[in-house]
């Protein structure tokens, strides 16, 4: 144990150069992830018909014409209701709980493209652009009409086909006068206290 310890804090000091403090701008960039009420979403817009071209020129090289997925890059479109099947198909439409997410994966994993002089190497898409993507994916999975522009409240409002997929939602009935959920519920809400009424 003693080793252990030792061998850690050595690892950190400065005689073998290893880790460093990260920057305020490093912190910055790596605390602003969307989560699924679309808080930290910053202001623009756009829809699937903006979003095709820019689909078309940055996007299908990797990810195919329509989405099918170029290996080793993902598949984006289809495999609604597979995922629970021998052969499931993880996409957009059949794994994502929620739009915001899109979004997110969007913002942060398109790479910087093409490599222009200049590029931020972690971000090569402007928020607006996101946007039109998002909804572009959204309307080739069948989840949002073409004309459909997302923003942040429209994209928040988005039902995915998968939004209940990966927990059970909790049956509905009254808790005062059923309590034969409430096992169910201590599983799901590990600690919650079963005389709370």
């Amino acid at each position: 144990m003693a080793l252990l310890v030792c061998g850690t804090a050595m690892a950190q000091s400065p005689t073998y150069k290893v880790g460093r403090t990260p920057t305020e701008e490093e912190m910055r960039r790596g605390n602003n992830i969307v989560g699924s009420d679309g808080r930290e979403l910053p202001p623009g817009k756009g829809s699937a018909k903006e979003g095709a071209p820019i689909y078309a020129a940055k996007c299908s090289f990797c990810h195919g014409k329509d989405g099918e997925g170029i290996f080793p890059n993902p598949r984006l479109v289809g495999g609604v209701g597979s995922l629970n099947t021998p052969k499931p198909i993880k996409t957009v439409g059949s794994n994502m709980p929620y739009a915001t997410t899109v979004w997110d994966f969007i913002n942060r994993a398109m790479p910087p493209w093409p490599y222009e002089k200049g590029a931020s190497p972690d971000r090569s898409l402007k928020p607006d652009e996101v946007y039109a993507l998002t909804a572009f994916l959204l309307y080739k999975n069948g989840i949002i009409k073409e004309t459909d522009s997302m923003d942040k409240n429209s994209l928040v409002e988005v039902q995915m086909p998968n939004r209940h997929g990966f927990y059970p939602d909790p049956p509905q009935s009254a808790p005062d006068k059923d309590r034969s959920w409430q096992p169910y519920w201590d599983q799901v809400k590990p600690g919650a206290d079963a005389s709370v009424k």
